[in-house]
């Protein structure tokens, strides 16, 4: 018997069954046994205590996809019944007194929120290692490792900085969670979790009442098991806010899924099912292939495009982005530089919890006491990234760091105008398309991640290493696109966890994406369970 919700409907108990998805109370008694203690995961930083204390929808919420299903929240998101730290001692006491925009669309939804998760500070790491609440352990184990106690598994990393929704997700706590993504901080956890996990089109899902890292390019994420779980969650939150100065208007979202929508017809392809890609073109492009990418993964990404070529009917189309080289320094430059002006707020007085000067510190100097409060409440990455922010905008810099990452950017953008067949309706109306079509995709492909999770044993404190993990992710998000990792597998070659593939589409393409994504996880091997 399946435990319920306080007044579910005979008709909800039935879509339970036959959808195979975990009840709220279910979900609460696996993150007590699986999350909390010594050896836990560590996905969740705080839980509502029972189903009491979970949202209740109305009877007329009941038909919506996402009734009495349970979600997770990443802790960046503001949520008023529960708090959100965004895993800092700055913000450990904070409790915001509103939910954000996407929380209050999926409660309408009839969906429950089940808790908040573990994330890296402010959202600023590649491995959910910058935490006040410890790492998150990856609960994903080789089939060869399974017989063991579950907390004496091989401890790996969950990827960051959305690690607690990826690990949630992959060791069924709930049945989807909310992440955010700045530079790949959905897609990369997402990998090396076996789950899939999408980064929207900028501007598409309203980021009002999500804690800012870099406002040019965050986004909300989605993470689910299967596919179609991310697209019933982005059809319930996806749609414009007028409290988000950044949320694209009706008009540009409607033109773009048109034309998306236009695409797809000409193909034969349709969004909420598996049909026939013959005339697909898929990119593969030569950059994406650096000296730090396992073989192991490489020849799983050979495999998986060789299968929608054979399978499918896909086309296959070598192309190049020449500006990918560049994307990583740009995207540090400019991620650091707005990090570190969003996060001047955080003073102890505006917001933060402040620290009391003692007869040390010269309180006649304001600065004194900001930076006592500052160099207390922000981890050594913070710290880090705010004073790398800070030079790259100060005058001297300015023009060399800022200013040059701004125009790679821009040349980023330009790559991806330049290759896809569907006109970017961000870009000036008038741009025509070039001479020649043969190198124009639909899509594009590449591998989620360089490497599979990493031992957190190896994963490290600082330097370019463990900023080279989003090399393949950073493209997507400054130029804005949709990108959604899906999962092919095991590297079955080396230590067996998950393995995870990319695509990603026009600026609106989601309904693409979305169906090439459904087509790989139909060929690829996705029993991957904790």
């Amino acid at each position: 018997m399946i435990p319920t919700r306080l007044g579910a409907t005979p008709r909800l108990l039935l879509r339970a069954l036959n959808r195979n998805v975990s009840t709220t109370t279910e979900c609460l008694q696996r993150i007590a046994a699986l999350d909390q203690g010594e050896g836990g995961v560590n996905a969740f930083v705080s839980v509502s205590a029972s189903q009491e204390e979970i949202n209740q929808p109305s009877p007329s919420s009941y038909s919506s996809p996402l009734a009495a299903y349970p979600v997770a929240i990443k802790d960046n998101i503001c949520t008023a019944d529960l708090p959100t730290t965004c895993s800092s001692s700055m913000l450990r006491d904070f409790r915001p007194p509103y939910d954000a925009t996407v929380v209050r669309l999926l409660k309408a939804a009839g969906a429950d929120i089940i808790g908040k998760t573990n994330c890296d500070e402010f959202g600023m790491g590649s491995l959910n290692t910058h935490t006040v609440h410890g790492p998150v352990i990856n609960p994903f184990q080789p089939e060869s490792r399974r017989s063991m106690a579950w907390r004496e598994r091989e401890r790996r990393s969950a990827g960051g900085s959305s690690g607690g929704s990826a690990a949630a997700v992959a060791s069924s706590m709930c049945y989807a969670a909310l992440a955010t993504d700045t530079g790949g901080s959905t897609r990369l956890p997402a990998a090396y979790s076996g789950i899939a996990g999408l980064k929207p089109s900028y501007g598409l899902i309203s980021r009002w009442g999500v804690v800012s890292f870099a406002d040019s390019l965050d986004c909300v994420g989605i993470m689910a098991k299967k596919v179609d779980h991310v697209r019933k969650v982005f059809a319930e939150i996806a749609s414009y806010d007028e409290r988000d100065p950044t949320s694209a208007p009706e008009k540009v979202r409607n033109h773009a899924q048109a034309l998306c929508r236009t695409r797809m017809e000409e193909l034969g392809i349709e969004a909420d099912r598996l049909s026939t890609m013959k005339g697909l073109r898929i990119g593969i492009p030569q950059e994406y292939f650096p000296s730090e990418l396992s073989p192991a993964l490489l020849s799983n990404f050979r495999d998986t495009i060789k299968k929608l070529r054979d399978n499918f009917g896909a086309k296959l189309v070598p192309i190049s982005l020449p500006s990918t080289p560049y994307a990583l320094s740009a995207y540090y430059v400019i991620a650091s530089a707005e990090a570190s002006s969003n996060l001047a707020r955080y003073d102890g007085v505006r917001y933060g919890s402040r620290v009391s000067p003692d007869e040390t510190t010269d309180t006649t100097r304001t600065s004194n006491v900001y930076a006592l409060t500052r160099s207390s409440h922000f981890g050594p990455e913070v710290r880090k990234r705010i004073l790398l922010g800070t030079y790259a905008l100060s005058a001297d810099a300015f023009d060399n760091y800022f200013l040059q990452a701004q125009r790679v950017r821009a040349l980023i953008r330009a790559d991806f105008d330049n290759v896809f067949l569907t006109q970017n309706v961000l870009a000036a109306p008038s741009m025509p398309l070039s001479d020649s079509l043969d190198s124009r995709v639909d899509v594009i492909m590449h591998p989620s991640a360089i490497r599979t999770a990493p031992p957190l044993s190896e994963t490290p404190d600082s330097g370019l290493d463990s900023y080279v993990q989003d090399v393949l992710t950073v493209p997507a998000s400054l130029a804005g696109l949709p990108a959604l990792s899906v999962p092919t597998g095991y590297d079955e070659s080396g230590d067996g966890w998950p393995v995870g593939v990319s695509v990603v589409g026009q600026w609106g393409c989601e309904d693409m994406v979305f169906a090439v994504g459904a087509a790989i996880e139909a060929q690829s091997r996705n029993d991957i369970e904790p």
